[in-house]
């Protein structure tokens, strides 16, 4: 035997006497709650090198970026100052000993004064800076009309193929280089 349907005031009575779930929502954001967390550990343990290796070729000039590093600042007993660690290509560790002051002062412009007291230098492979914009080399301009109909006269007896392309290329990369 069937039940009958409920009637329209039946249903609405049912329905406000049974609680529905609330609408699931999503959790909020890692960064939201991380945010205060990370502040207060960046002002307990400082910024670390990836401060300085945004502004490493400020600090110790072109030359000296280009062989060498920050890696990382080791934290001082006591509070004393700490040091920072630097990843240096072979020969230049003499010449950072030698202007290890005058880097410490820079240091102490941008972390803070008697942050960095001393450099740790680790000799080893260093990653290759990119060189700035202003001193990457400039294409050269192509030959002018003369040449290029002269180196191509010169090559006329080639067969056309990979072979001629290649010298063609020769050509020019020499000519623009030595005129």
């Amino acid at each position: 035997m069937r039940r009958p349907l409920p009637t329209a005031e039946e249903a609405l009575a049912i329905l406000r006497s049974k609680r529905t779930r609330p609408q699931r929502r999503p959790p909020p954001p890692a960064g939201k709650s991380l945010a205060p967390l990370l502040k207060s550990l960046e002002e307990r343990f400082g910024k670390g090198p990836a401060a300085l290796q945004a502004r490493w070729r400020e600090i110790v000039g072109d030359t000296l970026a280009r062989r060498t590093e920050p890696v990382r600042i080791i934290k001082g007993r006591n509070g004393e100052g700490g040091a920072l660690e630097l990843r240096v290509d072979g020969p230049v560790a003499s010449l950072i000993q030698h202007q290890a002051p005058q880097i410490t002062a820079r240091l102490d412009m941008l972390l803070g004064k008697g942050v960095v007291t001393r450099l740790r230098i680790v000799q080893g492979p260093v990653k290759a800076a990119a060189a700035p914009v202003a001193q990457r080399p400039r294409r050269k301009p192509p030959l002018d009309a003369a040449l290029e109909k002269q180196l191509s006269d010169s090559l006329a007896d080639q067969p056309d193929g990979g072979l001629k392309d290649a010298l063609l290329k020769l050509g020019r990369g020499v000519l623009r280089e030595h005129p």
